[in-house]
């Protein structure tokens, strides 16, 4: 039997999210995710984790994983790793779903480039909210923005427009190392997520 890695690093990355910044709630926990992806894809070529991602209001969301937890139910595989607290938040007069570890992550699952990048996200964010790193992730010319404007709402946000003059790789490069991750994925059914992707 295959062990799905990229499953396994989405739980891990998770839990250490959970572990490592304060009032780790479902928004936040989804651009983190997000900024570990982007991030490592613009260093590398390659997701960290993989998920695909659309233009919400929000920001970039994950609707695969999003339709996972988004009744505040964890994922039968996922069962006793992590608990998903519902919560009522009187400022934003709404049902808040909030992420805490039940074990320690397995960063075996990690390499030393994810373990610094995640690392660095859970220093930087620490005690920031889910609106404050909106703020990062809305940004001009960033992907979300990009694609807000050129495709509109609910639409894939290609990992490719991550890459600018600050990238470690050539976008050539990158090209072809998604290419193969998607193939990887595909063939060996390496698939992050559970849910059916309807948009």
């Amino acid at each position: 039997m295959t062990i799905n890695v990229y499953r396994n690093k989405l739980l891990n990355a998770i839990l250490f999210f959970a572990k490592n910044t304060r009032h780790c709630n479902k928004t936040k926990l989804l651009k983190l995710i997000y900024h570990l992806d982007f991030i490592h894809f613009k260093q590398t070529g390659f997701p960290s984790i993989g998920l695909t991602y659309y233009t919400y209001k929000e920001g970039p969301v994950p609707i695969r994983f999003w339709k996972e937890v988004q009744h505040g139910e964890v994922p039968l595989d996922f069962r006793g790793k992590f608990d998903i607290l519902i919560t009522h938040n009187p400022k934003l007069n709404e049902e808040e779903y909030i992420f805490t570890s039940l074990v320690e992550p397995d960063l075996s699952f990690f390499s030393p480039r994810e373990l610094r990048i995640l690392e660095a996200l859970a220093k930087t964010y620490k005690d920031k909210s889910a609106k404050q790193i909106s703020e990062e992730t809305h940004l001009p010319n960033q992907p979300w923005d990009t694609t807000l404007k050129t495709k509109g709402r609910n639409k894939q946000i290609d990992y490719m427009l991550s890459l600018d003059k600050h990238s470690s790789i050539s976008w050539e490069t990158a090209a072809n190392n998604l290419s193969e991750f998607y193939a990887v994925v595909k063939n060996l059914k390496l698939n992050p997520t559970k849910a059916a992707e309807t948009v």
